[in-house]
């Protein structure tokens, strides 16, 4: 009998640890958000590869998919209810990000380009009052001239965009080396230009969106869970000369998409995951 009673504690203490073990590892394996952002809901399923968005109003969102999905908008709330899908008579040959003017218009980025051979690079300048109107912004990188470039000289995708003062800032996201974002200025009407390459700064992380504070004295850069963070800049053109924060905001997943809610609070999608809320 005290042979048996030995035989079954061993078994349960072994099963005991086993459990823990087992507990700690999936504790591990199952990322946590940190604790400055906050989770507002999960992204409805046909928007599962949001790639962009905007605040229209608190708690009021846009955000689309990339490539190979329609070419909608979709209305979102913080709560993750779709209030309205517009559907815009345009191709997604690969949005990437969209944002807005002063007056309502918005900018979506047709300007994904993994393989650095797109000859066909768009923004399209939107009203939500009469979205059946686009125009189209077409351009060019000023300083690419192969298409493709060599490997190490991958440098012409971009999936950030912001607007300030009537231009158009792209961020490059550089496959090439994975070490510098280029920024390039585009006017916000529509036309066929050459994009103006007017800076770049070091960034060992490929952008994947950005977005400029309402009063313009703060440029956020998005990487994949985590925030670049912009300040005390003397120009728009020359936002990377200024103050420089990192912000980790890992267990966020696929990051990519970021804007402005008001001038200290973020909100960011990843793909096939979330919206959330980061207040600076």
């Amino acid at each position: 009998m005290k042979l048996m009673m030995k035989i079954t504690l061993l078994f349960a203490t072994t099963i005991g640890l086993f459990t823990l073990l087992l507990h700690d590892k999936l504790k591990l394996a199952v990322p946590s958000t940190p604790d400055n952002v906050e989770v507002l809901a999960k992204l409805p399923k046909e928007v599962d590869e949001s790639s962009g968005i905007v605040a229209i109003a608190t708690g009021v969102y846009l955000t689309h998919n990339d490539s190979r999905n329609k070419p909608y908008l979709y209305k979102q709330t913080a709560a993750g209810k779709t209030l309205q899908t517009i559907r815009l008579n345009l191709s997604n040959v690969d949005w990437e990000d969209i944002t807005k003017d002063d007056e309502g218009n918005l900018y979506i980025a047709d300007t994904g380009n993994n393989k650095n051979n797109r000859q066909d690079l768009a923004i399209y300048k939107v009203s939500l009052a009469n979205p059946e109107q686009v125009k189209a912004i077409r351009f060019s990188y000023e300083d690419q001239k192969e298409f493709p470039p060599k490997e190490e000289e991958r440098n012409f995708d971009s999936e950030a965009l912001f607007w300030d003062n009537d231009k158009l800032y792209l961020v490059s996201k550089d496959r090439g080396r994975g070490e510098t974002a280029k920024l390039y200025q585009l006017p916000d009407e529509p036309g066929s230009y050459e994009a103006q390459l007017i800076g770049s700064t070091k960034l060992e992380t490929k952008v994947t969106a950005a977005d400029i504070s309402p009063d313009g004295k703060t440029v956020v850069l998005l990487g994949e869970e985590e925030l670049h963070l912009f300040r005390n800049y003397n120009s728009v053109e020359e936002f990377y000369e200024g103050d420089y924060e990192k912000r980790d905001i890992e267990g966020t997943g696929k990051t990519e998409a970021v804007a402005f809610e008001e001038e200290d609070v973020l909100v960011i999608t990843s793909e096939g995951g979330s919206i959330y809320r980061h207040n600076l």
